[in-house]
């Protein structure tokens, strides 16, 4: 006799468990499928969380080592970083994290299957592993998730060719390390190892640093990674990675048509992630899929009726769906609310923030310059760097710049686009910004408090009528 839910929820990562929490607050009787040991899926177990966490450590590093300039008095030991306390601190975090969500699983009466999940027709799971049984319910949600992928001629070894899940469990700092892929996760783990003491090298196909940017932030980056020492190559194709005993050795093809062979102790790949639906016998049920992807409307309805999918493992039919943990989020909120017969409401993906947590920070929502103009708007920009700022000068983090992309007719702002310090959390304002369809002199009247980063945003909107105040 198979277990009867109102809801099942394959994947328990940051799509799955909102999900799980938001149905079973409007009163369904939901069950969650998770292979792993631990519930948060990739985000809290392999992912932001764990990376953030070593980026904290690379600014406390990096704090230690300027003590000179702050005027703290450490002795004669030079500031070095230990990795076994590093990783034990990162564990505690993400543990605390994990059992957080276990809490809130009780509280709820969310029923945690732990094992592996088969679509198995009509309103049916199958569960193999720790807890094999029979599911059933009229609705089933597929969380699978991403996992990190490779490119043609690299092949992970998990050793020395390693994808970020090896790497936020290093216990030793490399000598050298290079990236393959300038992404958030690329240009995040080159700044923490540069900091630790790597010597990093940064790979990337695309023209730029951090390609899906505004091109001013992607060139504000660069600058920075040339005053750190960390060399990049961009338009550069690897071409193939021989793993050894010593180390890594990566053929990469320039961007004048010759070859260069590069060696390290690691080949970091961080050249995206791939959908997680090996196994789940989608196709088998008659899901549409697209390049292993499950297709879904703007409901996150599948072609089979009573499946849903979110996350980064679903495609609209083309490019463009971001795998971001609080995308997944959004939308396991929004479905679990159509799940329960209440009003559903869409994410504007134009309004997704994004955030990248290298040194400088990246925080951006909304139209790059470029994509604003190949929609047709009469684009006009300001920018206001954190440099002028007294606040940026007391903390010593004068790097960066925030971009302001408006449209002339009605003034409206398309999109922000900041590097610098704080700009993960200075997004948020611009999010909101966009969200409620804020004008530039509405921003420009809106009082920044003094000194803050925020003022940049607001003078940068001064900077797009042409009139920046300290600048």
């Amino acid at each position: 006799m198979a277990n009867a839910f109102d809801v099942i929820i394959i994947g328990a990562g940051t799509g799955g468990y909102p999900t799980a929490i938001r149905a079973a607050q409007l009163g369904l009787n939901v069950a969650v499928v998770e292979r792993q040991k631990s519930l948060g899926g990739t985000c809290l177990n392999w992912g932001c969380i764990p990376t953030k966490a070593l980026l904290e450590h690379a600014h406390a590093l990096k704090l230690a080592q300027e003590a000179k300039t702050w005027g703290v008095v450490l002795g004669d030991q030079v500031p070095r970083i230990d990795m076994a306390q590093v990783q034990a601190r990162k564990d505690k975090v993400v543990g605390m994290s994990t059992r957080g969500i276990e809490f809130l699983f009780k509280k709820h009466k969310i029923t945690w299957i732990k094992g592996t999940a088969r679509l198995a027709g009509a309103g049916a799971v199958e569960v193999t592993g720790e807890q094999p049984q029979a599911l059933t319910a009229p609705q089933i949600v597929v969380a699978t998730g991403s996992y990190a992928r490779s490119v043609p001629g690299v092949e992970i070894d998990r050793t020395r060719i390693i994808t970020s899940d090896e790497a936020i469990g290093l216990r030793a700092v490399p000598a050298s390390m290079i990236i393959l892929g300038s992404g958030p996760i690329g240009v995040e783990f080159a700044t923490a190892f540069k900091r630790f003491g790597s010597q990093v090298t940064v790979i990337e196909l695309l023209p730029h640093l951090v390609p899906l940017e505004d091109e001013s932030i992607s060139v504000e980056l660069e600058k920075s990674f040339k005053k750190q020492g960390i060399p990049f190559h961009t338009s550069t194709t690897v071409t193939a990675a021989r793993a050894g005993s010593a180390g890594v050795e990566v053929d990469a093809k320039l961007p004048d048509g010759t070859f260069k062979t590069l060696t390290a102790e690691l080949l970091l790949v961080a050249t995206g992630r791939g959908p997680v639906t090996t196994g789940l016998g989608a196709e088998e049920a008659g899901i549409r899929m697209d390049r292993g992807y499950i297709v879904v409307d703007e409901q996150y309805r599948t072609s089979v009726p009573g499946v849903s999918a979110i996350g980064d493992v679903i495609t609209f039919g083309g490019p463009g769906h971001p795998q971001l943990a609080h995308v997944s989020t959004a939308e396991g909120i929004a479905l679990a609310e159509r799940l329960a017969g209440k009003d559903f409401h869409p994410i504007n993906y134009d309004h997704v923030p994004k955030c990248t947590y290298c040194d400088p920070e990246i925080g951006s929502v909304g139209l790059t310059e470029k994509q604003a103009a190949e929609r047709g708007y009469d684009v006009r920009v300001g920018t206001f760097p954190f440099g002028v700022l007294g606040r940026a000068r007391i903390a010593n983090e004068t790097d960066g710049l925030v971009k302001i992309v408006a449209e002339k007719k009605y003034d409206e702002i398309v999109g922000i686009h900041m590097i610098g310090p704080r700009a993960t959390e200075l997004v948020a304002e611009a999010t909101l910004a966009l969200r409620m369809e804020v004008t530039v002199e509405e921003l420009i009247r809106t009082i920044h408090a003094h000194p803050t980063m925020s003022e940049a945003v607001g003078e940068a909107a001064h900077a797009v009528h042409g009139a920046a105040i300290h600048f």
